[in-house]
């Protein structure tokens, strides 16, 4: 398990919420561990952090995420193709503009600015790689909100465990 991100609260040693790796080696323990920390969670104490509340029951919640690590060379497809425009003979007989292909999500460019086909093939996967990597950081944004709005969707009641007391002792599970 690996500490990815920790958003720390106003009060000194508390976190607002904090986003876990699970190592994927054993993906069927990981799995299991993640499910059964996910749902709302209890903790009944007077907190030390605002001793003037008068409330005991703090919920808090426990999510999953998945995380998808795309391997770009292996899911890669050529293909070549005659290059338009002006250029006469060397155009005509020639295979030298080149179609990339990203195989899982179906993104494609086409390069046929070099004469080329070695220099098209390698601007194209360049290409093609800034336009994976451009998808990926919108993906990421969009967990990022997600984990955010979970802050404000915190299910109070129906606990999948419950601790008691200051130092987190399970009641059940």
């Amino acid at each position: 398990m690996e500490l990815i991100e920790a958003n720390e609260a106003e009060v000194s040693g508390c976190l607002k919420s904090a986003l876990l790796k699970l190592d994927a080696t054993n993906s069927k323990d990981a799995s299991q561990l993640a499910t059964e920390w996910q749902g709302a969670l209890l903790w009944v104490c007077q907190s030390q952090f605002r001793p003037q509340h008068k409330r005991r029951n703090w919920y808090f919640s426990g999510r999953c995420f998945e995380v998808d690590d795309l391997k770009y060379d292996a899911e890669l497809r050529f293909q070549t193709c005659r290059a338009s425009g002006a250029g006469g003979q060397h155009v005509n007989t020639t295979d030298s503009a080149v179609r990339a292909i990203h195989v899982n999500s179906g993104l494609s460019v086409r390069v046929e600015s070099e004469r080329s086909q070695h220099a098209n093939k390698r601007l194209a996967r360049a290409l093609l790689l800034q336009k994976l990597e451009l998808t990926k950081l919108d993906k990421m944004g969009q967990q990022e909100k997600s984990r955010w709005l979970q802050h404000l969707q915190v299910e109070r009641g129906n606990p999948v465990k419950t601790f008691k007391g200051e130092r987190f002792k399970l009641v059940n599970s």
